[in-house]
């Protein structure tokens, strides 16, 4: 009897820590438990991170990166199944729909950097760019003083169009600088003329001129502006939910998992088009993945990666 007694006893207790342990789940991670889905904020045309094939689907490097985490929360949470909805968000866009709750996670191709860290948080880094300008060959620009008094595009809401900005001033350029609403638009101004240059972050240019009509019309300056670490986008002040992010980012890069997602989407043939845009990884992104980080301040990151190579390979 007394047996029974204490089983009963420790039942109860179990279950009274259960019921205490779900009521802990606070922010995001209660949010997801309460509705069974989970919203990612995600781009048109930010390839090879996230973007639209051609069926309309979305996918891409940061999104595979996402998903990594979508799973590991599901699996903490004790879900059986859950939703997963994808919101498509723009350079403007993404931080306020981050803020407002409409979009949980952010996979996109967004720098973490000191100034964003007082509005969001960020997962460790996943990838380090830098700040270059895309032209045609036949522009002969080089560096940004070649581009006195012509005209940059760069797209709306973009560490790169402030740095730009700020720079034309500065140095007295007289730039005409312009926004475009997404890469791909940004890219079109250049490719019909609109505009001389296009400052982006140089993985994206590689990504757009590779998969334009006529990619060895296009050259990416060799000049690095600044140094970009990419990373997944969450909302601040929500600890558990950071941790269960990073966490699953931080196992992707222990296991070695990393190597073949990054190889997928940097070292083959990617769709719609199958091009394969034959980018090392480099050591800025070896290092932190070696040791994951995410500060928001460049000097964390070694140098600044070479100029990329635009490949043409099918």
């Amino acid at each position: 009897m007394k047996v029974l007694k204490l089983i009963a006893v420790l039942i109860g207790a179990g279950v009274m820590v259960g019921a205490a342990q779900a009521e802990e789940l606070t922010g995001t991670l209660k949010k997801i438990k309460d509705t069974g889905s989970i919203t990612l904020g995600v781009r048109d045309s930010s390839i090879p991170f996230s973007y639209l094939d051609d069926k309309q689907s979305y996918q891409g490097y940061s999104i595979d990166l996402c998903m990594k985490a979508v799973n590991a929360i599901q699996k903490q949470l004790g879900l059986a199944a859950l939703n997963v909805k994808m919101n498509p968000v723009t350079s403007a866009t993404r931080i306020p729909l981050m803020a407002n709750g409409t979009v949980d996670l952010e996979c996109g191709s967004t720098t973490n950097n000191l100034e964003r860290q007082k509005q969001v948080a960020f997962a460790p880094t996943t990838f380090v760019t830098a700040n270059r300008l895309l032209s045609k060959k036949a522009s002969n620009i080089n560096v940004l003083a070649d581009m006195k008094g012509k005209a940059l595009v760069s797209t709306s809401g973009t560490s790169n169009l402030k740095q730009l900005t700020t720079l034309n001033g500065e140095q007295n350029l007289g730039m005409n600088i312009m926004t475009a609403k997404d890469h791909a638009e940004a890219f079109l101004m250049v490719e019909t003329g609109r505009a001389a240059a296009f400052g982006m972050d140089d993985i994206l240019l590689a990504s757009l001129a590779a998969s334009s009509k006529s990619p060895a019309d296009y050259t990416i300056s060799k000049e690095a502006l600044s140094i970009e670490p990419y990373a997944i986008m969450m909302r601040r002040d929500d600890p558990a939910f950071k941790k269960a992010v990073d966490t699953a980012i931080e196992n992707v890069f222990k296991s070695g998992e990393i190597t073949k997602i990054y190889a997928k989407w940097f070292q083959s043939p990617i769709p719609p088009k199958g091009i394969n845009l034959n980018i090392p990884m480099s050591p800025e992104l070896q290092a932190a993945i070696a040791k994951p980080t995410d500060s928001g301040d460049p000097a964390s990151y070694a140098a600044v990666p070479n100029a990329q190579k635009v490949s043409t390979k099918k």
